[in-house]
Formats: structure tokens, C-alpha cells, sequence
């Protein structure tokens, strides 16, 4: 651990006052050179200079002054008496030697403020150090925690929106099986009314099973048309929920990969092998969010997942609602035009055997109008004969001699039997013309009686041939995708 710089507060940061011994006065020979100097992850001390300075005072030898003034002989010998000048006073050895003590003292005591200043500060940083340590741990720890917290949210809402759209892909999957399950019922539908169109002559109307089978196919198009629209709706939520699948998915990787460094930063020990000096890194912040724009853009994913869920939920209700609402619309109509074609069946039916009884009737007439006519030709040829019969007594008569052409009583019923004979004869052959119009007529009834009987047989030969194309209908659970 590097110290950069040292407190402002040390004891040792200037000069102090002893308290072993008085301060002296400052001489010319003596004073402190102790300075502190100090760089970052360094201490280094001036070099020590000595607090006595000797001074050396050369003097020239001279032979006049080798004797005293008094003129005694000198005792000491004259080659010495230059180095007497140079000598220490007692004082000054004993202010040398206190001078002496007093600095090494006071460099001792500075050096244990010094050393115990240290010692407590290298205490309070490795303190503060392993404080921050442990701080930096615990943000990681609170980080992991609310990382924790965002990924089992997201964890939870991508597991609802996967089966939110597996649900709709299932109601997609019902709505297309019902709009092909329609196809049938509506060709069949559409076949009915091709089929009704050989209807032949008065047959050819627009029944109340026509207009069923038209209101059927306009039923089961417009029942096409709102689950094919639903279908495209759920195509596009689809495409919806995927988006928000991706960023949920995409949040949440981005989560775990962050977990992970954020787990592998926080097992770091100071004995760990993979740490290393990244010399400003800390300078360096390539950082995009802050923990209220980091939470609100895993909110905001959450958020338009939850929204894409509920118009999700919303797309299968509206599914569920078109599906039976259609199914029983399409059942209902499909019962409506099987009643009516029944009750035109019915009908028609009716008709025929109508019909063909009065056709029975009819040929007896003709037979009983043929026998007629048979007998009035005969009475007809029976009458000729006495017409002539009377007609040759009168002609004959007519040949009377003179006086006996009398109109008399044989002469008269002569006339009035040839005149009623005749008059016979006219009325037989008018009533045997009558009785040939008459079977003309019982001819022609029969013929139309017989073409009504064809066209209501086939009539109801193709309705019953509908109906029996009609049997098979989708059956509820299809009609609803099931």
C-alpha cells in the first residue's frame, strides 16, 4: 500500500520544543539543519550535518615572538603555542557536548513522534483501505441484489409473455382450422344454388330455400371475413410480443453477463492472482446509464411486455367471442335453410301427388270422353239410316200421278220426321264435335299434367339431392378451431 503525501496534522512537520532541556541561545557555531522532504511512496531525510563548526586559524611562526613580553622563559614550547590559539574553551566543550545531547534528544523525539505518527497513520489508511474495500463489496453485493431483483422480474414476465403467445398462437392456429372448416359448408352452399338453377319452368323461383342458401353463403363469407381479420390481427400482436420477447430476452442477458462480472469482481481478494495496476482507469467512464435510467429501461421493458400481454389477452377474448358467436350464427342459418328445405320438399311433394292424382283423373275422363265420342259416332251412323229411309218414302212419294200428289197426314210426318232426323243428325255431330274438343282439351291437361309432374320430380329429385349433400355439417368443437 503507497501513501501519497502525509498528513497536515503530524508532530513531526516542523520544528519542536524539547522537553529535556532549555532552549539556548543561538551561537555562530551551531544550528539545526533537519528538514522533511517527501515524495508519493517515498521518505527520504537530508543528510546530517554536525551542529559545531571548527575553526582553524593558521598563524606564521616568528623567532621574535618565541619569548614573552616580561621576558620569562615560555612553558610550553614555542612550535605549540600556535596550536594553544586553536584549542576549545571548557565552556565551550561543555555547551558543545549539551548542544550535543540536546539534538540528538530532540532528534530522537521527533523521530518517535515521527515513527508513531506513521504507525497510526498507516493504521488509519490500512483502516480507511480495508473500509472502502468493504464498502465497494457491499455496493457490489446491493448491485447483485437489485440485479437479482430485475432478472427474476424479467425472468418471470418473459416466462408470461412466452406463454401469452403461445396461447395466441394456439387461438391463430383455432381460427385458421374454423376458416378452413368453413370451406366445405360454404361449397356446398354454393353447389345447392348451382344445382337449384335446372330447376325447369314455374319451379324456377326464388323460394324461401333460395334465399336461405344465399343468406348462408353471405353468412359463412362474412363469418370468413371477421376471423380472417382477427387472424391478422393476431399475425401482427405476434410480431408485437416478439419484439418485446427480444428486448426482455436481451435486458436479461444483458443482466446475467453483468451479474457475472459484477460475482467475479466481487470474490476479488487482495491475494487473488488476476489483479493488476490499470494505470487510469479510474479516469476513464464509459458508462451510459445511472441506477434511475437503469431501472427505468428494465421497467419500460417490462411495462410494454405487460402491454403486449394484455392486448394479447384482449385478441384471444375478442377470438373466443368471434369463434362461438359465428359458430352459432352458421348453425342457426344452416337449421333455417334445412327447414326450408324440408318445408319445400314437403311442398313440392304435395303438389306432385296432387298432381299426379288429377293426372289419374284425367285419363279416366279422356278414356270416358273417347267412349263418348265412340257412341255418338255410332248413334250418328245409326240416324242415316232412317233419314234415308224417309227421305226415299218422300222422294217417292213425289212421284204420285196428278190429283194424288195430296199434302196429306203421311206427307206431313214424311217432312217433320225428315226435319227432326236431321235435326238430330245436327246436334249429335255438334256434340261429337264437342266431345272431340273436349278430349283435345283432357289431351292437353294431360300433357301439361304430366310436364308439371316431370318439373316437380325434378324438383325434388335436386332438392333431394341437397339435402342429402347437406348432411354432413362442421360439427361445434370444429367450427371453433378445436
Amino acid at each position: 500500500m503507497e501513501f501519497l503525501g502525509t498528513t497536515q496534522v503530524s508532530s513531526y512537520c516542523g520544528r519542536k520544543k524539547s522537553c529535556l532541556f532549555p532552549d539556548l541561545v543561538p551561537s555562530t557555531t551551531t544550528h539545526d539543519t533537519y528538514q522533511s522532504y517527501y515524495l508519493p511512496g517515498y521518505r527520504h531525510l537530508c543528510s546530517w550535518k554536525p551542529s559545531l563548526l571548527r575553526k582553524v586559524v593558521s598563524v606564521p611562526s616568528s623567532p621574535e615572538k618565541q619569548l614573552s613580553c616580561s621576558g620569562r622563559p615560555l612553558t610550553v614550547l614555542p612550535e605549540l603555542r600556535s596550536a594553544l590559539h586553536a584549542r576549545y574553551s571548557t565552556r565551550d566543550w561543555h555547551h558543545a557536548n549539551m548542544v550535543q545531547l540536546k539534538g540528538s534528544e530532540t532528534s530522537r523525539y521527533c523521530a518517535g513522534r515521527m515513527n508513531a505518527d506513521s504507525m497510526r497513520l498507516m493504521q488509519d489508511k490500512d483502516q480507511l483501505t480495508h473500509q472502502m474495500q468493504e464498502d465497494s463489496k457491499r455496493n457490489l453485493k446491493e448491485r447483485m441484489c437489485n440485479i437479482d431483483f430485475w432478472r427474476s422480474e424479467l425472468t418471470y414476465e418473459l416466462e408470461c409473455l412466452l406463454k401469452e403467445t403461445q396461447a395466441l398462437e394456439t387461438a391463430k392456429k383455432r381460427l385458421e382450422c374454423a376458416i378452413e372448416e368453413m370451406q366445405e359448408p360454404l361449397r356446398v352452399a354454393l353447389e345447392c344454388l348451382y344445382h337449384r338453377e335446372n330447376r325447369k319452368g314455374i319451379d324456377l323461383v326464388h323460394d324461401d330455400v333460395e334465399k336461405n342458401l344465399i343468406k348462408e353463403v353471405d353468412v359463412l363469407k362474412d363469418c370468413q371475413d371477421i376471423l380472417s381479420k382477427l387472424a391478422e390481427k393476431i399475425t401482427q400482436q405476434l410480431g408485437i410480443n416478439r419484439d418485446a420477447q427480444h428486448a426482455l430476452e436481451q435486458d436479461l442477458s444483458d443482466k446475467n453477463s453483468a451479474h457475472f462480472i459484477d460475482e467475479k469482481c466481487f470474490n476479488l481478494k487482495n491475494s487473488s492472482d488476476s489483479i493488476r495496476f490499470y494505470h487510469g482507469i479510474e479516469k476513464a467512464d464509459g458508462t451510459v446509464s445511472v441506477p434511475a435510467t437503469w431501472a427505468k429501461f428494465s421497467d419500460d421493458n417490462i411495462r410494454c411486455s405487460q402491454h403486449a400481454r394484455a392486448n394479447s389477452v384482449k385478441l384471444r377474448d375478442d377470438t373466443e367471442v368471434a369463434l362461438e358467436s359465428t359458430s352459432e350464427e352458421m348453425w342457426n342459418q344452416f337449421i333455417s335453410t334445412n327447414l326450408a328445405f324440408n318445408k319445400r320438399l314437403a311442398e313440392v311433394a304435395d303438389v306432385r301427388n296432387k298432381l299426379q292424382a288429377q293426372l289419374a283423373k284425367t285419363l279416366q275422363e279422356i278414356f270416358q270422353t273417347e267412349d263418348t265420342i265412340a257412341l255418338l259416332e255410332r248413334s250418328i251412323k245409326a240416324k242415316e239410316y232412317p233419314l234415308k229411309v224417309a227421305q226415299t218414302r218422300l222422294e217417292g212419294r213425289t212421284k204420285r200421278p196428278n190429283i194424288e200428289l195430296c199434302r196429306d197426314a203421311p206427307q206431313y210426318q214424311l217432312v217433320t220426321e225428315v226435319y227432326t232426323i236431321d235435326d238430330t243428325l245436327q246436334s249429335l255431330k255438334q256434340r261429337l264435335q264437342e266431345a272431340h274438343d273436349t278430349l283435345h282439351m283432357l289431351v292437353l291437361n294431360k300433357s301439361k299434367l304430366e310436364h308439371d309432374i316431370s318439373v316437380k320430380t325434378n324438383s325434388f329429385f335436386i332438392d333431394r339431392k341437397c339435402m342429402d349433400m347437406r348432411r354432413v355439417f362442421p360439427s361445434t368443437p370444429r367450427l371453433i378451431g378445436y
